[in-house]
């Protein structure tokens, strides 16, 4: 009776102790998204490692059941998990005028669900080691875009313009045509009635346009009163 009690518990921590960790790797992750207000928070991530790790399981566990017959192939659901993950990655990007949102939460949720195929393949330490990377990536990175990498080449600029419709998307089409990243928007009213400011918080990309020509070409959008640079 102890032997069984000992095989059923060795077997119990051999297949759920995997599934386990990949949950609690997971929501390591999803936790960060989830604090950031991320379309693919927590319980996404922890869905998606756990789900991988079973798939893992189960691709392993069926080769060796078809070992015998020759033909097995261990690696065949985990490379369709590996290219259906880009179908719920691709749910999570979101374009925001000419702003593309979305683009990391993607990223972890692709890496999270090669997390959950190392659990579910026994590379344990692998996967605690990549999940770690991760947390720190996502945590401190963002850090450093913050305070270094999004003040360099950015600019606040306070926009007064007339209330008509239209206006923002005219706006945000010239900062498309100029390389100009729009970080932020915000709208206020105005100093005088019928008019409201728009506050742009734009990032250059690439090849930085002339600053004149980028003021001039705001400048000449209709309905647009003044373009001044935010202290």
């Amino acid at each position: 009776m102890i032997d069984l009690l000992h095989g059923f518990l060795g077997k119990l921590a051999e297949t759920v102790g995997p599934l386990l960790l990949a949950a609690l790797l997971g929501g390591a992750v999803g936790l960060e998204r989830e604090s950031r207000n991320r379309p693919a928070g927590l319980r996404t991530h922890v869905l998606v490692c756990v789900g991988s790790a079973l798939l893992m399981q189960l691709s392993i566990g069926m080769w060796l059941m078809s070992f015998s017959y020759g033909n097995g192939d261990p690696g065949r659901i985990a490379a369709q998990v590996v290219s259906g993950i880009g179908f719920l990655g691709a749910g999570t990007i979101m374009r925001d005028g000419v702003t593309v949102r979305g683009l990391t939460t993607a990223a972890s949720v692709w890496v999270i669900a090669a997390i959950g195929l190392a659990v579910g393949a026994g590379y344990f330490m692998e996967a605690i080691a990549t999940a770690v990377i991760v947390v720190l990536t996502l945590k401190t990175l963002s850090e450093v875009e913050r305070r270094w990498l999004d003040k360099r080449d950015s600019a606040a600029l306070v926009i007064h313009v007339t209330d008509t419709p239209g206006r923002l998307a005219d706006l945000a089409d010239v900062c498309g045509r100029f390389g100009a990243n729009i970080k932020a928007v915000a709208m206020r009213p105005g100093p005088a009635p019928g008019t409201v400011e728009i506050h742009f918080g734009v990032r250059m990309q690439g090849r930085h346009p002339d600053p004149v020509a980028f003021i001039g070409e705001l400048m000449g959008v209709e309905g647009v009163i003044s373009v001044t640079e935010e202290e």
